[in-house]
């Protein structure tokens, strides 16, 4: 299951350099099959301590992480929804992403000139927010023009459905709230799908601060985007793209030296990582033996089947049943045959629903 952040921000807010360091942490991941797909995407691992241990145990030939890509969507400014800027071309690529990553600058620097002459992170949100909220609203009112007439013509339910559905977002966006922060049954939910609505997509908010501002846990401007996107149902998460640039350069044993130094337990580049991950509701099972240990991402709520077609399409076609044994059994008793003994390792069928740290044996026929 791929999976695409996008970032945004406005001119000098440190997302260039941020996307760098994430570029060049996947060249130096040289164990894993990381690649630069092209110069504005680059693709990373979903930090997982579990991965090594499975590795000690099982001794593979290799070892694959769950990855996903983070694309540098550059060119927004003011009026992008007008065609200010790269305008159109911004927003079909965010249109592409499953997430959003907006990076926001929380920092002060009289040698780094803000667009607009002074550092203000919730101006600098909603700018953006705005700009996201009028190319959704112009869709909404395009397809609204499109179908008004015929719906009200013909009284096909579906179509009077639809229209219904696009007149209160319409509402809502003409307000400046975002679709995300409506309600939506199933069905509207379903008809939304095919629109690819920019602010119907999850956000993170990332606060980019100086070194010293780590170092202080903070600044009065993180606090205003972190309550900023508690009132807006979304994530937030600080980082200095500075050190993050420094930190990706070290081996992993002078980077704990940093890091404790720095007095943080974790870069901000993997919080950055899981949040993203867990904005989507995506979780992993692994799949292992002496061939290769591998962690594959699937939606929560997912069943056995569906996630087995992740692996192959057959997997889905032919399945019988999962032979399963929790990450957590498999670390308690020590080895495999250990949890057998145990009685740990479960038979499911077509109905179960996966879980976060599931080891899969799927068993299918074709």
């Amino acid at each position: 299951m791929s999976l695409t952040a996008g970032i945004v921000g406005l001119p000098n807010v440190g997302k260039s350099t941020l996307f760098n360091a994430i570029t060049m942490k996947n060249i130096l991941a040289a164990n894993y099959p990381f690649a630069t797909i092209d110069p504005n995407v680059g693709m990373v691992s979903l930090p997982d301590k579990r991965l090594e241990v499975l590795e000690n145990m099982y001794l593979p030939n290799k070892v694959i992480p769950a990855t996903y890509e983070f694309k540098d969507i550059a060119g927004l400014v003011k009026g992008a929804s007008r065609g200010e800027g790269l305008g159109n071309k911004f927003l079909s690529h965010i249109r592409e992403v499953d997430a959003i990553v907006e990076v926001v600058r929380c920092f002060d620097n009289k040698d780094i000139i803000h667009v607009d002459g002074s550092i203000d992170p919730i101006r600098d949100i909603e700018v953006i927010n705005v700009e996201l909220i009028l190319s959704d609203l112009e869709i909404v009112e395009n397809r609204i023009n499109k179908i008004g007439k015929k719906a009200m013509t013909t009284k096909n339910k579906d179509d009077i459905r639809e229209l219904e559905l696009l007149n209160k977002i319409k509402t809502n966006l003409e307000k400046n709230i975002a679709i995300r922060k409506l309600d939506f049954d199933d069905e509207e939910l379903k008809i939304l799908s095919s629109f690819n609505f920019i602010t119907l997509k999850p956000i993170i908010y990332v606060c980019n601060v100086s070194e010293i501002d780590i170092h202080n846990n903070g600044n009065n401007y993180v606090d205003l985007v972190f309550n900023y996107a508690k009132e807006d149902n979304s994530e937030a998460v600080m980082i200095c793209a500075q050190i993050e640039s420094e930190l990706v350069e070290l081996n992993d044993e002078d980077k704990t030296l940093f890091l404790e130094e720095l007095g943080i337990d974790e870069s901000g580049l993997d919080k950055l990582i899981k949040k993203t991950y867990s904005l989507l509701g995506l979780a992993n099972f692994f799949t292992v033996g002496k061939d290769e240990v591998k962690s594959w991402t699937f939606k929560k709520g997912m069943k056995a089947p569906s996630c087995a077609g992740l692996i192959h399409s057959d997997f889905e076609r032919g399945f019988i049943r999962a032979e399963i044994m929790s990450y957590d059994d498999l670390v308690e008793y020590g080895s495999e045959s250990k949890v057998k003994e145990a009685g740990k390792v479960r038979l499911e069928g077509k109905d179960y629903l996966m879980k976060d740290g599931d080891i899969c044996y799927f068993r299918f026929n074709v």
